[in-house]
């Protein structure tokens, strides 16, 4: 092989190479940043996973906002209105947060089942709903719809 061939040959396979680890490593680092949203049917039933951050969100559940006195940790429940998701945070709350409206955390689910929020989001006005948090509720109302329709209905009975 002619000398200005390999020099050339190596050059290409060394580019090839550092783009390959380019690659990798991007796909890496993106792999790892990720946080899927989960709905609280969802945590539930165990599709979340415990290990990594995720999103969840849903409607606060009246009544179930509870504030530690001696410090910034809230606690309170997080439905779609077929299951619900115990939330605790640590810190100030968005202004717009209350219960009966829609949240959306970022954090992690302890073993227990318990989501440790470290960033909370609410809806920025009457008219929004999170397009994750709409589509959950739609689809837990399309699961209830159809369990009524596969049940049936004692009033509908003939005599």
């Amino acid at each position: 092989m002619h000398p200005i061939r390999r020099k050339r040959l190596i050059i290409v396979l060394f580019l090839l190479c550092g783009l390959g680890l380019a690659i990798a490593l991007t796909t890496y680092a993106l792999r790892q940043n990720i946080s899927l949203f989960y709905d609280p049917s969802q945590i539930t039933g165990g599709e979340a996973p415990s290990d990594r951050r995720i999103r969840a969100g849903g409607m606060v559940e009246e009544g179930s906002v509870v504030r530690d006195p001696q410090s910034l940790k809230v606690s309170f429940r997080v439905t779609d209105y077929e299951s619900s998701v115990t939330m605790e945070y640590v810190g100030i709350l968005p202004d717009l947060f209350a219960e009966g409206q829609g949240v959306v955390a970022t954090g992690t689910l302890t073993p227990g089942g318990v989501f440790v929020a470290d960033q909370v989001l609410a809806k920025h006005d009457e008219q929004y709903m999170p397009p994750e948090v709409s589509e959950s509720l739609e689809r837990a109302a399309m699961r209830q719809k159809s369990q009524e329709a596969a049940s049936p209905d004692a009033s509908s009975s003939s005599y």
